[in-house]
């Protein structure tokens, strides 16, 4: 739901088809729970997408998102996936780590600050995030603002909208 979010922030600021990268976003990872494994994921997601006539620039798009495929990101789409999957972890970390456990009150200096903390959201690989804001174009404050603003219209979903602070 967070990429999701993300991929259609991107698409409407870009001028690109919504529904097509918001769904990329949404299933790029539906294969990972079956499949966690470098040798497996995404290619068997990707696999059941071919099967069933999805279309190419999707499933080129979630290949792209795995670096060790080494499938080249030539579409607008493919960057930004790549340059969003990550980030969308360390925004959601950095809010429930806020007091308030919402994105209302969170900024892109708190992600910052957070950047080079690899012991804070250390499954969160900050190279791929940054070898995607270079693919895109985008500098690292103005892609932060983009997905903060972007989680925080998916919040509640997400259960980032302050339910938790109170809660344990």
């Amino acid at each position: 739901l967070a990429v999701e979010a993300a991929m259609r922030a991107y698409a409407r600021q870009m001028g690109e088809d919504e529904d097509l990268w918001g769904i990329t976003g949404l299933i790029h990872d539906f294969d990972y729970e079956q499949h966690p494994t470098a040798e497996e994921h995404p290619l068997a997601g990707c696999s059941i997408l071919e099967e069933n006539g999805w279309p190419e620039e999707i499933i080129t798009a979630i290949k792209g998102h795995a670096t060790y495929l080494n499938v080249p990101r030539e579409s607008l789409m493919a960057r930004t996936l790549f340059a969003v999957d990550e980030l969308t972890g360390l925004v959601t970390a950095c809010a429930l780590v806020r007091p308030s456990k919402s994105l209302a009150d969170l900024k892109a200096k708190s992600v910052k600050g957070k950047w080079n903390d690899k012991a804070f959201a250390r499954g969160v690989n900050r190279e791929d995030i940054e070898l995607g804001m270079q693919e895109m174009g985008v500098d690292r404050t103005e892609h932060i603002n983009t997905v903060i603003e972007a989680l925080k219209s998916v919040a509640a979903e997400l259960e980032l909208d302050g339910r938790l602070a109170n809660s344990g």
